[in-house]
């Protein structure tokens, strides 16, 4: 692989925990799976995080990290580790299936984090990549265990806390971390004798919860340690409430709600409104969430949530501490906004999700592409969340605007499992289902799936009509119009007639607009009339540059090089394949990406190299079968495949093009785009 693991950056320095990191260490000698069990707010993501990072060496494929807090779903705890790889799997294949064959061959640790919500489903994950990848490694934490016979399970404890009386602290992890975050804060910090006796005071009075300490020493602005310590003593009184609670989540529980005393109004109520955001969010988003008459300044208040550690930092992005946002989940309730605030993140996503399908052909296609992948655990939490409290209408109109992740970013069976199930739940004619319906359509058409393509883009198409949605009507023509074609029952005349109703129906802004060359320049190409698709798709590559635009101009170039080799120019068909696969690389677009390979697979197969063209067949093989395989319904473009094999197997033998091809099916994504790439 090329990106060797997504190990996030460190906040801060790491403090402690030498003889656990040793530990940690000698267990992954004899250990594929460790779990490191604790109560919240012991450090066990910083701890499982730095000990992947001591032992990164010993992976040749990387240490990749799950964040599973944000995950409520069992059912779509797969799809989000798939995802980490860049998987995206078809609705017709099991995405575990799809996640075991692609790390079979890797030697690589995977962190679970944070899964004791998902014990089960979690278990299940790990049983099958143990099983069926032999050099994969698992860590995970958890506040429970897995409770699986290979597990090995170590007790992630407080920081030991220096005894009564003691001003020599040196030795002592709790302290230490104390001293650490609050020079952060307080550079002038006095470290005499007095005061490192309050710190070893408030240091117990915490139970040495790294948490707990983390938010105190965030206070030291203006306070001495004695003051502090002080402070604690008055908040932290004998724990008789009779709740039944352990200790140290009296202290968490303490500790947070100090912290919240010591906030302004402002950051309590923006501290209780973040808690909404399951995952990390940017300051853009906290503000079309949390931000209105009550709460006019976000961003200020933010950074003083960031000061006081209540907010994490990482980057140009925010996220809250399980422990924290359930402290402010509390508050929110009892504020009664948090259905409220549900509603807010639910219109914040669907009108930004519309806003990047409005300027989706334009200079910001990379930018959008970012957002979407680094926005998915709230994109989720949102359409759970609108499917699991009834909200069907807002779940259709959210998966309908999402339709650039679904069609263009490669989450094809994500985009159909929630698109599905919105569509059942409102099974009624509703304006709303009109977009719902082109998209699936679409996906469909990915997926190979003429048959639901058909009967969808008809249902669209219907629906649109209805309601008088001329865009809706459009894009479902043309995904009827694709379904013909790639059946090959769509002659010349037929193409222009559709294309005509489409042109006819949409504004020309419309993203629909964008498609018609490649359309047009297809039909040609399959019917023979290389001239006129080669001239149709660089008579609309001007506007595309115009734009800024990359997306449907890969997709044009992928078109392009078909006519440039059906009319025997070789060198530009592959030249214009590179171009295409280039940009679908850094759109991360698996399907156009295995569609490029293909092409090339072709050219180096007529050029008379049947290694190269074996090899490329393979690897586009495995796309396929990982991402979405073409489909036998799609005719034409399973016949393009077949002719390639045999073509290659004529120059090289069957023998030397079963290994070879073996070979390029082995290769990881990365790997296969690069080879592709080469001249």
């Amino acid at each position: 692989m090329t990106r060797c693991g997504n190990l996030p950056a460190e906040m801060n320095s790491f403090v402690g925990r030498t003889t656990e990191l040793d530990e940690i260490a000698k267990l992954l000698t004899r250990t594929r799976l460790l779990t490191l069990r604790g109560p919240g707010g012991v450090g066990k993501t910083r701890l499982a995080l730095r000990a992947a990072r001591n032992v990164r060496d010993d992976y040749p494929d990387g240490v990749w990290v799950a964040e599973l807090s944000a995950e409520t779903d069992g059912d779509l705890l797969i799809h989000g580790v798939a995802g980490l790889f860049g998987l995206h799997t078809p609705a017709e294949r099991p995405a575990l299936d799809s996640l075991v064959e692609h790390l079979t061959d890797r030697r690589l640790l995977i962190v679970l984090d944070t899964c004791e919500h998902l014990v089960d489903s979690c278990a299940a994950l790990v049983v099958a990549l143990l099983t069926g990848a032999p050099d994969v490694q698992i860590i995970v934490t958890s506040r429970q265990e897995l409770g699986l016979p290979l597990e090995v399970v170590m007790l992630v404890e407080p920081f030991p806390v220096p005894p009564p009386e003691t001003a020599d602290l040196a030795d002592h992890d709790a302290p230490s971390l104390f001293l650490d975050r609050a020079r952060a804060v307080a550079p002038g910090f006095r470290t005499d004798e007095r005061a490192m006796m309050a710190v070893a005071r408030l240091c117990r009075r915490l139970d040495g919860m790294p948490l707990a300490i983390e938010l105190a020493a965030s206070q030291m602005r203006g306070l001495s340690a004695t003051q502090l310590a002080d402070q604690l003593d008055v908040h932290f009184k004998p724990l008789t409430d009779g709740e039944g609670l352990p200790i140290r989540h009296h202290t968490l529980r303490t500790a947070a709600g100090w912290s919240h005393e010591l906030c302004t109004p402002a950051e309590r109520l923006l501290w209780a409104r973040l808690s909404v955001f399951p995952a990390a969010f940017d300051s853009e988003a906290a503000r079309g969430v949390c931000e209105d008459e009550r709460l006019p300044d976000v961003p200020g208040a933010l950074t003083a949530l960031a000061a006081k550690s209540v907010v994490a930092r990482v980057g140009d992005r925010y996220r809250l501490l399980d422990t924290i946002r359930d402290y402010g989940r509390d508050w929110l309730d009892e504020l009664g906004e948090g259905a409220l605030m549900i509603r807010r993140h639910r219109d914040h996503y669907l009108s930004t999700a519309r806003r990047m399908g409005a300027e989706w052909y334009g200079p910001r296609q990379l930018e959008w592409t970012c957002w979407a992948h680094r926005e998915l655990p709230n994109i989720r939490a949102a359409l759970d969340r609108c499917l699991g409290a009834g909200d069907h209408r807002g779940a259709l109109e959210l998966a309908g605007a999402l339709w650039v992740l679904w069609c263009r970013l490669g989450f094809v069976r994500e985009g159909r499992r929630y698109l599905d199930r919105a569509l059942a739940a409102v099974p009624a004619p509703d304006r709303a289902r009109s977009r719902p319906l082109w998209v699936v359509a679409h996906l469909a058409l990915i997926q190979g799936n003429m048959s639901l393509a058909r009967d969808r883009a008809e249902e669209a198409v219907e629906s649109a009509r209805r309601y008088g949605d001329g865009d809706a009507e459009a894009h479902a023509l043309l995904a009827l119009a694709q379904t013909r074609l790639f059946t090959g029952d769509l002659d010349r005349e037929d193409a222009r007639a559709y294309a005509l109703r489409v042109a006819d129906g949409l504004d020309p802004t419309s993203p629909g607009t964008f498609f018609l060359p490649s359309f047009l320049a297809l039909a040609a190409t399959f019917r023979g009339d290389f001239d006129e698709a080669v001239r149709t798709l660089r008579e609309a590559r001007p506007g595309h540059e115009a734009r800024g635009e990359l997306s449907q101009r890969a997709m044009d170039d992928y078109v392009l090089s078909l006519a440039l080799f059906g009319r025997g120019d070789l060198a530009e068909a592959s030249a214009a394949a590179r171009a295409s696969l280039e940009v679908k690389r850094r759109l991360r677009d698996t399907v156009g990406s295995a569609l490029a390979i293909d092409q090339l697979a072709r050219i180096a197969a007529t050029e008379g190299d049947g290694g190269r063209a074996a090899w490329l067949l393979g690897a586009a093989q495995r796309i396929w079968t990982t991402f979405g395989p073409p489909g036998t319904e799609a005719h034409t473009m399973a016949a393009l495949r077949e002719a390639v094999g045999a073509r290659a197997t004529c120059l090289i033998g069957e023998t030397a093009y079963a290994r070879v091809f073996d070979e390029g099916s082995a290769a990881h994504f990365e790997a296969a785009v690069a080879y592709a790439l080469r001249d």
